[in-house]
């Protein structure tokens, strides 16, 4: 089995957003027909089977994240803001990670649930007898902008903004690059907190001593610490909205499957794992390659950009049963939306969260819906692939 090229008719373009829309069909044939898969127009190597997903998000040697974790940023090449930790390798990233970790802890996460479970409360009951609503508009992009302010210490007033910055930039970023890295919106917000302690991630980061690779025992660096805030607060208002939004549209798509849930809420958690499996939210992740490696007879170089192609390893019949099935009612077990290995997503327990009490407080004054098909909006940025509208209609 040997890499095929854009000459072939089997021609995977991230950037195309109508294989983001549905890349299944040709994710199917990609792990059949050419499991190590090379773009020369775009110059990028794909794996698409479970198996090579999973080793190339453990093998840190060869598939390196400290060069960048998407397309769009390998291809620039431009160096990585210090404490970024989602670009990050050892020892760095063992110490940051380390270090942001004690931000996430279960307990905290845990704390947050009634709070979470109040603000969809103050959001849905107005929406009660209206007849429909944007499940991305009312819900999606009100819910994870609100909670990770509460863990970031984002004053009330602005959290719309930052919102709305990395709205920009993720649109902003295809092929032409964005500022999604920098982390200077939040410049003043430290400077305050700096003065104004409080009981947030903002405050226990400006304080937080730790010992570096070098032995030194330090605070983080102005840069480190805007590099930290904003990677926490870009994931906790993306990741989490676009999970709301596949799992209003799956659930409008399978109303059996949303009936059984109805009838057992118990299955709530199980259902979003589902979601997450059936509709990854990221359709790939990116590794630089270190050094040579071969998959299928084939050597992939040194130096190459390789996507692990998520999406595509979560629907490999080679790991689940049936796995174009959706069935809340499996238990999925492992998959890569939230990531994998060293890089597994620190804020899993709250994206599941919030994933989990969302559809617990919709269900309960919303049991059925259809979408509006006609006012959705589907968006796609090569790497991320979400619902920019999704309007419903309730009884």
């Amino acid at each position: 089995m040997t890499a095929v090229t854009t000459t072939s008719d089997l021609n995977y373009d991230p950037y195309d957003e109508a294989t983001g829309f549905n890349p299944h069909p040709l994710f199917r044939r990609l792990r059949e027909e050419a499991p190590l898969y090379y773009n020369e127009e775009l110059g990028f190597y794909a794996l698409s089977r479970f198996d090579d997903v999973e080793h190339g998000h453990v093998n840190r040697e060869t598939f390196i994240s400290s060069r960048g974790g998407t397309l769009d940023i390998l291809k620039r090449g431009h160096p990585i803001p210090p404490g970024t930790v989602i670009f990050e390798d050892p020892p760095t990233h063992t110490i940051h990670r380390g270090l942001l970790s004690r931000m996430f802890t279960a307990r905290r996460i845990s704390e947050l649930e009634p709070r979470i479970r109040q603000l969809c409360a103050n959001l849905l009951d107005p929406l009660v007898g209206r007849g429909g609503f944007d499940f991305v508009a009312e819900l999606g992009s009100q819910v994870p902008m609100r909670v990770i302010s509460m863990l970031v210490g984002i004053p009330e007033g602005d959290q719309e903004a930052v919102r709305d910055h990395f709205a920009d930039n993720r649109k902003r970023g295809t092929r032409e690059g964005n500022e999604v890295l920098s982390g200077e919106i939040f410049a003043e917000y430290i400077d305050w907190r700096a003065d104004h302690p409080s009981d947030d991630i903002m405050t226990q980061l400006l304080y937080a001593e730790f010992e570096d690779e070098t032995g030194t025992n330090r605070r983080l660096t102005r840069e480190e610490l805007l590099a930290y805030v904003n990677i926490v607060a870009a994931a906790g208002n993306e990741t989490t909205g676009i999970l709301i939004g596949w799992t209003a549209k799956l659930l409008a798509d399978h109303p059996d499957q949303r009936r059984i849930i109805v009838e057992d809420p118990t299955l709530v958690p199980n259902a979003i794992e589902e979601i997450l499996r059936f509709e990854s939210p990221p359709l790939q992740s990116c590794r630089y390659v270190a050094r040579d490696v071969e998959f299928y007879g084939q050597t992939v170089p040194a130096g190459s950009i390789m996507a692990l192609l998520v999406c595509s390893a979560n629907r490999d019949h080679r790991h689940f049963a049936d796995p174009d099935r959706f069935d809340v009612r499996r238990n999925p077990g492992q998959h890569f939306s939230l990531g994998f290995g060293a890089h597994y997503c620190l804020g899993q327990a709250l994206a599941r969260l919030e994933g989990r009490v969302v559809l617990e407080e919709v269900l309960e004054r919303f049991p059925g819906w259809e979408v509006d098909w006609d006012n959705a909006q589907f968006v796609h940025h090569g790497d991320l692939r979400s619902w920019g509208a999704l309007p419903v209609f309730t009884p």
